[in-house]
């Protein structure tokens, strides 16, 4: 029997780790078959530090997962990030040097081993024997055809970085780059793909190329230059997203006439500290038609106390990395740390509708994100949880793409970080979820 969605009670943001998961709150019991592959196209290059640690990277496919219902069972799209990168404060540990060595005095700096790396969708074909193989990849482009890459832009409303190459040189900021997560294919060929940085959602054809990109209204000239259209119609609070923590899923509904997605964690608003003990995070629908928002819901994480090995830890410990659609306004959303995932069915019916309110005005006091959502009459997504990757240790950490085999099986896929620390890509099949009854509401 499927467990019932719960309403999730309110939380003030200083009790959240003292919030106890509901006893009813339990997944279903689970198998899982792991496929891996030696597809050559999964290899990229070796990248040596100079006084430290050679990389032998990888492509990382597992942003981001789709597949239609009208696709081949075992199919899938997926897509890549931006490239293999890690920040100067993280070179110690990944490459052996100390980052000052390698960045020098660069503030908030980030390090590209493979700079000109294109964003890529792939299609890939799971098959019988524990193995998959890429058929296909499409790296996306500018109207022009010209391969984007993933270096930062050149934000000056959002929060950014700069980037450098392995050897520390400074790298150019780049209107036309892409930080590819969450992706949907939809009946005519094209792709919606959700950006972590900017952050913005694209529309692209067929082939790669941008159509538009969506950013934060206010946030247009920051995307001077582009070579594809953009479009100041998301919301502009989504702008003080914190650093690197943007839009990092997509979801269609059956019908795409809307688009979904979710920030992955809640906002820098009013700043990093709200951000960093903060649960409530925004989940949206557009209407694909006009662009606009029909619906604004707020989402509450899970508390670190729920992650076992992880209680100790800020709020900010725990992001959401994927989102799938199932039946009229119930999704899968896909919560983690860096060690375990959790996912939940969650409904958006009985949920309060905040868009266009006085929510999305900065100067809001509290904030979305510091509220006490019962006091404020707000009402969130109920949720239920659908499988609790902790008792399953044979699926990676860092899952980020969902998508249903045609068996209606859950198909999970882990990025991989272009093997950074030495991770391969791996997809998961797991069967005896309750996944197909359509959710429901408080």
């Amino acid at each position: 029997m499927r467990a019932p969605l719960l309403p999730i009670p309110a939380l003030m943001i200083g009790a959240l780790a003292a919030a106890p998961l509901p006893a009813a709150a339990q997944a279903p019991a689970a198998a899982v078959q792991v496929y891996t592959s030696s597809d050559p196209i999964l290899t990229l290059r070796k990248v040596a530090f100079e006084g430290g640690k050679t990389l032998d990277l990888s492509v990382g496919i597992g942003s981001g997962a789709f597949r239609g219902k009208g696709d081949p069972a075992g199919i899938f799209h997926t897509v890549s990030d931006r490239g293999p990168n890690f920040t100067c404060g993280d070179a110690e540990d990944i490459v052996g040097v100390k980052g000052e060595k390698i960045c020098g005095d660069v503030k908030r700096g980030r390090i590209y081993p493979v700079p000109e790396y294109s964003p890529s969708i792939y299609r890939i074909q799971v098959l019988d024997g524990g193995t998959f193989r890429v058929l296909d990849s499409i790296s996306l482009k500018d109207s022009r055809g010209n391969p984007v890459d993933g270096m930062l832009n050149p934000l000056t409303v959002a929060s950014t970085e700069q980037p450098l190459d392995a050897a520390g040189n400074k790298l150019k900021q780049n209107p036309n780059a892409v930080d590819a997560e969450g992706i949907v294919r939809l009946s005519d060929g094209s792709f919606w793909i959700g950006d972590e940085n900017g952050p913005s959602i694209l529309h692209a054809a067929a082939d790669g190329r941008i159509q538009v990109r969506h950013v934060p209204a206010g946030t247009e000239k920051d995307y001077a230059g582009a070579g594809y259209e953009v479009k100041g119609t998301l919301p502009a609070i989504l702008a003080k997203r914190a650093l690197n923590r943007g839009i990092e899923s997509m979801a269609v509904s059956e019908d795409e006439n809307f688009l979904y997605f979710v920030l992955q964690n809640p906002l820098a608003n009013p700043g990093n500290d709200a951000y960093a003990d903060a649960a409530n995070t925004r989940l949206f629908k557009l209407d694909r038609a006009t662009m606009q928002v029909a619906g604004e819901y707020v989402y509450v994480m899970e508390p670190t106390s729920a992650y076992r090995g992880e209680e100790k830890k800020k709020q900010n410990t725990v992001r959401i990395s994927e989102l799938m659609h199932l039946a009229g306004d119930d999704l899968l959303i896909l919560e983690r740390t860096e060690r375990t995932t959790k996912i939940f069915r969650i409904s958006l019916a009985g949920a309060t509708d905040i868009k266009a309110g006085k929510w999305d005005d900065a100067a809001t006091a509290p904030s979305l994100e510091q509220a006490d959502l019962a006091k404020e009459g707000i009402v969130p997504a109920a949720k239920a949880l659908v499988l609790d990757t902790v008792s399953h240790p044979e699926i990676a950490p860092k899952i980020e793409g969902m998508a249903l085999f045609g068996d209606g099986a859950l198909m999970l896929i882990n990025d991989d970080d272009f093997g950074i620390d030495g991770k391969r890509t791996a997809v998961f099949k797991v069967t005896g979820l309750a996944l197909d009854a359509p959710a429901k509401g408080k």
